[in-house]
């Protein structure tokens, strides 16, 4: 399987060549862009800025120009937090999308968006700051009528990258039952 990480605000930091290494052991193909041009952030706050002065644009013009050669081979598109935002809204306009693995974040989503089933899952922090529960019953609604098939998982007490080892928010059990639950999403597909 074909799969497209896409990193965090933090930028491309050891945790996600740590998440690429997961999948490839598993027997597929990842991908992970730097998005950042080499930069990373210490904190949320540092990464907004970078991410900011890039430009969401800009941002989504970088993971493109990577998954467009490969999305007629059928692409798993996986992001964390921001990336996890920018693989939704990438997921959604490719018709040949196998996939959405979401990470800490989602997306806002189009009004005319409109996929074929396309499976999703979402792993998110409970309660999670960036995902509040309005949000993530509004975000829920509107991928089942774009016709995704969503499966959420949510971790009670866990910050919002717990999944990051590196981090304050790192939550070693809820990491380990999110990358089980992904490889065997993956694995479905």
């Amino acid at each position: 399987m074909d799969i497209l990480l896409l990193h965090s605000s933090y930028g491309l930091r050891p945790a996600v060549h740590a998440a690429a290494d997961r999948l490839r052991e598993a027997g597929h193909e990842v991908h992970v862009p730097d998005l950042f041009d080499g930069r990373t952030a210490e904190t949320v706050e540092d990464g907004q800025h970078i991410s900011e002065e890039i430009g969401r644009d800009e941002l989504l013009r970088r993971a493109v120009q990577v998954a467009a050669p490969l999305s007629a081979r059928g692409l798993v598109y996986a992001g964390l937090s921001m990336g996890a935002a920018m693989a939704q809204t990438l997921a959604l306009a490719d018709e040949k999308a196998r996939g959405l693995l979401l990470l800490h974040g989602t997306s806002d989503i189009a009004e005319n968006a409109e996929v074929d089933d396309l499976p999703v899952q979402l792993h998110v922090a409970d309660p999670d700051p960036f995902e509040t529960d309005d949000w993530l019953n509004s975000w829920y609604l509107q991928m089942q009528r774009a016709g995704a098939d969503v499966e959420i998982y949510r971790y009670p007490g866990a910050g919002h990258l717990f999944t990051d080892p590196d981090l304050p928010d790192h939550d070693a059990e809820a990491a380990r039952k999110a990358w089980a639950a992904s490889l065997d999403f993956i694995d479905s597909l």
